[in-house]
């Protein structure tokens, strides 16, 4: 039997805030954090196979496929479920590697929602979210498939509709590590925790900022550059840096003064609701 090739979207996000509030005995921090999804997509394309084979033979050339959270997903997926079917997988990246808006996670995600429903296998969100946490803290948000207050390590999620707003993107050409950040000495671990309106209201911070500027001197040239325009914030652990703005068209003229080569910029629109859920839910509707 063949199966037709299908193309998944894996939608990006943004940390609006990001507090870390403690350290737990297993060495992974709690967090209290604000997720944005963002309309900047990876594309996953998904072949079911009947031989039971995982592959990607397409993907960033920086990550080897064993080592890809999509292949990973998939693996994770098949031995939950025992299912005898494969995937052959192809990730179409625009989220750039290392910088803090998900990417990674967004794919194992967006692997998990659609193997789900192309082998048959019927396991509810909360189980995919707990077969996706070990791969990765970020990819409980994308398989709930909505922007969301986080806690825990992020996988406590209040759902939430956030204002329309635009985003300016800079990433400053380098990836910063997630693990690196989070073993600094110099990282806030004690911001109080607080309330969802309390936050909201408050607009919060990125704790690991600080760390950042300090270990990443391109980072805070970014963040010092879109400084003069707007209000600049860390995604993250970074290495991604963002303004809020207003309208489709101030984004885009932040976006177009980004002046380093070394600079790549994108303009991108929040969103309450993931890509991939909407094409899920179109497909059972139709």
């Amino acid at each position: 039997m063949t199966h037709p090739q299908t193309r998944w979207p894996a939608p990006a996000k943004l940390n609006l805030f990001l507090h870390v509030t403690g350290r737990r005995a297993d060495g992974y921090h709690e967090l209290q954090t604000l997720f944005q999804l963002i309309d900047l997509c990876d594309t996953i394309a998904i072949t079911v196979r009947e031989d039971g084979a995982i592959e990607r033979p397409a993907g960033p050339p920086e990550v080897a496929p064993e080592a890809d959270l999509a292949v990973r997903a998939a693996q994770v997926l098949k031995q939950a479920t025992g299912s005898g079917l494969g995937a052959t997988l192809s990730v179409h990246k625009r989220i750039p590697l290392g910088g803090g808006l998900g990417g990674g996670s967004s794919d194992a995600a967006t692997v998990l929602l659609a193997l789900n429903e192309l082998w048959g296998t019927r396991l509810s969100l909360p189980e995919l979210a707990g077969l996706g946490l070990p791969l990765g803290a970020d990819v409980p948000v994308f398989i709930r498939g909505s922007s969301a207050f986080g806690e825990g390590v992020g996988e406590r999620l209040t759902p939430v509709t956030l204002p329309l707003k635009w985003y300016a993107i800079i990433h400053p050409g380098i990836g910063v590590s997630t693990r690196e950040v989070f073993q600094s000495a110099e990282l806030t671990r004690n911001s109080p925790v607080s309330t969802i309106r309390a936050l909201l209201d408050s607009g919060g911070r990125n704790d690991c900022e600080r760390v950042v500027r300090v270990c990443v001197p391109e980072v805070a040239e970014a963040l010092d550059w879109l400084e003069q325009f707007a209000p600049a914030h860390l995604t993250g652990t970074g290495s991604c840096v963002f303004a809020v703005c207003e309208s489709a068209a101030q984004a885009e003229r932040l976006a177009a003064r980004v002046p380093d080569r070394r600079w790549m910029s994108f303009v991108a629109r929040g969103l309450n609701v993931s890509p991939m859920h909407e094409r899920l839910s179109h497909g059972r509707r139709g």
